[in-house]
Formats: C-alpha cells, sequence, structure tokens
C-alpha cells in the first residue's frame, strides 16, 4: 500500500489523531514505524482490551507499523493498583499476554514490552528525570485522568511520578506513534510539547475510540478525553463491560440488561458493539424472530443496522439477542485456551483470588 492507503486504513483506528499531516509524512518516511499502547496490569481483561484492541492492532500492523504492548507493571504499581502488591501486579500482566494471545492478534508484528525490563536501564531513569525537570507540577497534574484519578484527587507521590514515566515509556520504546485510548491524550501531547526540547521527535498520536460501558451513559461533559473516561466500561463495575473470560451465560445476562432504548442509535452501547466489534469480525449479524414479530433477518452492514434500528424494525431484545450470540462466538477460543492450558487456567485462578481479596 502506498502512504494515502495506509493512513486510510490507521484513520480507522484513529478516533483522533494528532496530526494527520505528520502520520503521512511518516509513513511516507518510514515503511514500518512504530506504535505503542500501554496497559496496567489490573484484575481480569474486558473486552475493550481484549477483541477491540486486537482488531486496531491488526489495522495498524496491516498499515505496515509494527506494534509494542507495555505490560505497565510498574506503572500499576505507582498507581496503587491491586493494593500495591507488585507481584500480584506481574501475575495479572502475564494474564493480559495470555488473553491477547487468543484474540486474533497479528502476534508477528506485535512485542510485548514489561516496564520493569525498560526501568533497569540507567538510561529510562535519566528520560524520566529529563521529562519531570521540563514539566510544571500543575502541567503533570492535569494529566491525572490518564491513571482514572482527577486533579482534585489527594494523590500519592508515586501517581506524580507516573506520568513522567508514561512520557519517558514513549521514547525509550522508539514509537512514532501513540496508539492509546482517548483517556490518555493529555500525556501524549505533553510528549509531544517536550520531546523536540530534550533532543527526541514529536511523536504523533492515534487516539483510538473508547468502548461504551453498558449502562446508560453520562450526559453534559464537553471535553472528549473527560468523556470518554466517564462513559468507558468499568471494572468497578462489573456489568458495565463484557470480561474475555466470562461464561456464556454471564454475556447473555449483561447484554439482555444493558441500556438499550428503542429507535436510538446514538450512544447505545448494543449499537456500540455492533460498530466496533461485531462488522469488524464478521460480514452480518442475523436477527431471529418469529414471522409475528418480521421473521428472520439479516444485516449486512453497521450502517444498515442503524438505519433499521432508528426506524424501529428492530426490536432491542431481538438486537441484544443477536448480540450476546456473536460475542459469545468470540469470547470461546478465549474460554477454551483457559480451560485446557494448565498455566493460563492458574493464571486465571490467581487474578480471580485476588479480586476477591483486594
Amino acid at each position: 500500500m502506498n502512504a494515502e492507503s495506509r493512513l486510510a486504513l490507521i484513520k480507522e483506528v484513529g478516533e483522533e489523531i494528532v496530526t494527520e499531516a505528520e502520520l503521512l509524512q511518516l509513513l511516507g518516511d518510514k515503511q514500518h514505524p512504530v506504535a505503542y499502547d500501554g496497559f496496567e496490569p489490573s484484575g481480569t481483561i474486558h473486552i475493550a482490551q481484549g477483541i477491540l484492541r486486537s482488531i486496531n492492532v491488526n489495522k495498524m500492523t496491516k498499515a505496515g507499523v509494527k506494534f509494542k504492548m507495555l505490560v505497565a507493571d510498574w506503572h500499576g504499581w505507582a498507581n496503587n493498583k491491586m493494593g500495591g502488591d507488585l507481584e500480584k501486579i506481574q501475575v495479572v500482566g502475564k494474564y493480559f499476554v495470555e488473553v491477547w494471545k487468543t484474540t486474533g492478534m497479528d502476534l508477528d508484528s506485535v512485542e510485548f514490552v514489561w516496564a520493569s525490563d525498560l526501568l533497569k536501564e540507567t538510561r529510562y531513569w535519566k528520560t524520566v528525570m529529563q521529562v519531570a525537570r521540563h514539566s510544571t507540577l500543575k502541567r503533570i497534574l492535569r494529566t491525572a485522568q490518564i491513571m482514572g484519578r482527577s486533579e482534585s484527587d489527594a494523590l500519592q507521590a508515586s501517581q506524580i511520578l507516573y506520568p513522567c514515566m508514561q512520557a519517558a515509556d514513549i521514547f525509550e520504546l522508539k514509537a512514532d506513534i501513540c496508539q492509546l485510548g482517548m483517556d490518555q491524550r493529555k500525556v501524549n501531547v505533553l510528549a509531544r510539547e517536550i520531546g523536540p526540547s530534550l533532543g527526541f521527535w514529536k511523536p504523533v498520536i492515534v487516539s483510538h475510540h473508547m468502548l461504551m460501558g453498558l449502562g446508560q451513559p453520562v450526559t453534559g461533559i464537553t471535553d472528549a478525553a473527560e468523556r470518554a473516561i466517564a462513559m468507558k466500561m468499568s471494572k468497578s463495575i462489573p456489568d458495565s463491560a463484557i470480561f474475555m473470560t466470562d461464561t456464556a451465560d454471564d454475556v447473555k445476562r449483561k447484554i439482555a440488561k444493558a441500556y438499550c432504548p428503542p429507535g436510538q442509535a446514538a450512544e447505545n452501547p448494543i449499537l456500540e458493539y455492533c460498530k466496533y466489534i461485531i462488522f469488524e469480525r464478521f460480514d452480518s449479524l442475523d436477527i431471529s424472530r418469529s414471522e409475528k414479530h418480521g421473521g428472520n433477518r439479516v444485516l449486512e452492514s453497521f450502517a444498515e443496522l442503524e438505519k433499521a434500528y432508528s426506524a424501529g424494525e428492530i426490536h432491542p431484545v431481538d438486537l441484544k439477542a443477536a448480540v450476546a450470540e456473536k460475542i459469545n462466538e468470540l469470547l470461546e477460543p478465549t474460554r477454551k485456551h483457559f480451560e485446557k492450558d494448565s498455566r493460563a487456567r492458574k493464571l486465571l485462578e490467581q487474578v480471580k483470588s485476588f479480586e476477591v481479596t483486594r
């Protein structure tokens, strides 16, 4: 593909790109630029971190990008995840990697990197210090949302260090592209602002869409990053998300109770699942219903579904049943892996025990 075709593919991932012109130039200059995303290991992994992450990674790698997945164990420790127990955090990180292996991700073009390996190098801490020295405390506090916090929270000193580490990650990983969620954009912007003054570069930001939680969405938030955080699925509210190792019955139950107002396609989490997951992995969505209620119907694109649902031609109950069936089909390889692989099964058991006791 030429640079324009590669850009078009990456634009399918990026809800916001900073900047598109720079990305086009990068794709023209480099056949295989490097992109990264980072994950704090914390509890079980949900469908946005699993299936949706693999969909977006595969589009990036198809465009010629080499992808680095940072298992941010020390970041999770700094952010007091898993009760601040680093050993537990690292067990969860191993579980994350096991999940990603089952999602259809293009693993030939993906490298898993542990933060704990990065920080063994003196150079890494020098970069962290450079970021800190070129940033005011006020500027760092404005990035608190990357940790799921706010500026008004009583932050620990370790959480002040966190954004400096995350900005340093970009340069230590030699990432040309920051390909994280909209909730991480503020620290990526920080890296763009200070990178050249530190002798580095100005990374391109490709921020992907944050999948909505299954509950009723919030209203009245205008800031894009803050809105993405407020509306995304939450591990602290288990029924707001589908987790990669949920049982088939769990999936059916959660989707059955999800917010899905009749005739409303906008800000509808079930429609979001269809747009960002189902129609990315399947050619069609089959609606099963009696002749009395219109008979079976095959929808071959999200646009067709959106139009039909908005017109009241598809009932929420029928749509939810079809969505649950497809989601369960996508999760089945992960379930089987954790059932049959003894190492993976042990990791999952440990992670679930941590969630009970933390």
